[in-house]
């Protein structure tokens, strides 16, 4: 009997490729673990993303960057005084609340003072240890967490009338 040309006869089967196929997935899951590891800060600033971020980053060590959202700040009080027997100083008071769903930056406080005709007087940024007196014995303000602001400022110009805050 006659054995027919190779290019009759029935194909190989085909070699199983376990090896290849486990290589190509574990170098997918480590790119897909690069990229997450180096977009995780903005992956996290997503409110939708965070709480997968905060999750993967307890498991593995790595760390994630504090929630900013100065928005989130409600002002529960505030005033601005004058100081009896200081002339030309003003007290300003304040409560405030963090109301975002995760702990946040003590926030940078922006106080400006206007006159009777709304023109701008004075505008100043105070950073945490400016309004606290001290530096703050934690560096986040929990959820749902309220302080009390107290300091005085100068008076940048007599009629200060109006005032406004604003959170960054």
């Amino acid at each position: 009997m006659s054995r027919a040309p190779s290019f009759v006869e029935a194909p190989a089967p085909p070699r199983r490729r376990v090896g290849e196929w486990s290589a190509l997935v574990v170098l997918a899951l480590l790119l897909a673990g690069q990229l997450f590891f180096s977009e995780r800060a903005r992956l996290a600033a997503n409110a939708q993303w965070r709480p997968v971020v905060t999750a993967v980053c307890d498991v593995t060590g790595c760390n994630v960057s504090a929630w900013h959202e100065p928005d989130a700040f409600a002002m529960l009080s505030r005033d601005v005084i004058a100081v009896p027997g200081r002339s030309g100083v003003l007290r300003v008071q304040a409560s405030i609340r963090n109301d975002a769903r995760w702990s946040q930056p003590w926030p940078v406080l922006v106080l400006s003072l206007s006159d009777a005709n709304g023109r701008l007087l004075g505008s100043r940024r105070f950073m945490p240890g400016d309004y606290l007196g001290r530096t703050p014995d934690t560096a986040l303000l929990k959820a749902g967490q309220a302080a009390q602001l107290a300091f005085d400022i100068i008076e940048p110009a007599p009629g200060v009338v109006a005032f406004d805050f604003r959170f960054e």
